[in-house]
């Protein structure tokens, strides 16, 4: 067994020795230089690739954000026409107690007061829509 080991330390001491080999200037210098360029390199290549990361979460966030925009300004448009819905039904419920052609003026204006309602919703939609 010791016939094995003394080659090996013997390997090993050679090659320990040649770590501690110093390079000349110029080659030091080559080295220098190229440990930079890569240094360098890898800062750009890791630039790039957080700038591409944040990037496509912007993209992200801004498409939620637009989504939620247009879900707030749909569910905005929903309560004001069950508002405009419910003071409808009120209001004809409240021309019933009227007879003839009082209750029929009562029911128009029931009417016509629903449709301004519902365009008013509209308009204040498509306003909501554009401001974004």
């Amino acid at each position: 067994m010791r016939e094995y080991l003394m080659p090996i330390f013997v390997v090993a001491a050679l090659a320990l020795a040649g770590c501690n080999k110093s390079k000349s200037p110029e080659e030091v210098s080559k080295d220098v230089a190229k440990a930079e360029q890569k240094a360098i390199n890898e800062v750009t290549k890791s630039e790039e690739r957080a700038q591409s990361a944040l990037d496509k979460s912007y993209d992200k966030v801004n498409d939620q954000e637009i989504k939620f925009s247009n879900d707030a300004v749909h569910q905005t448009y929903n309560v004001a026409i069950a508002k405009a819905d419910g003071n409808r039904k009120v209001a004809l419920a409240t021309c019933e107690s009227q007879n003839g052609a009082a209750q029929r003026a009562c029911k128009d204006q029931a009417e016509a007061d629903y449709k301004t309602a519902r365009a008013d919703a509209r308009v204040s939609a498509a306003v909501a829509v554009q401001q974004k």
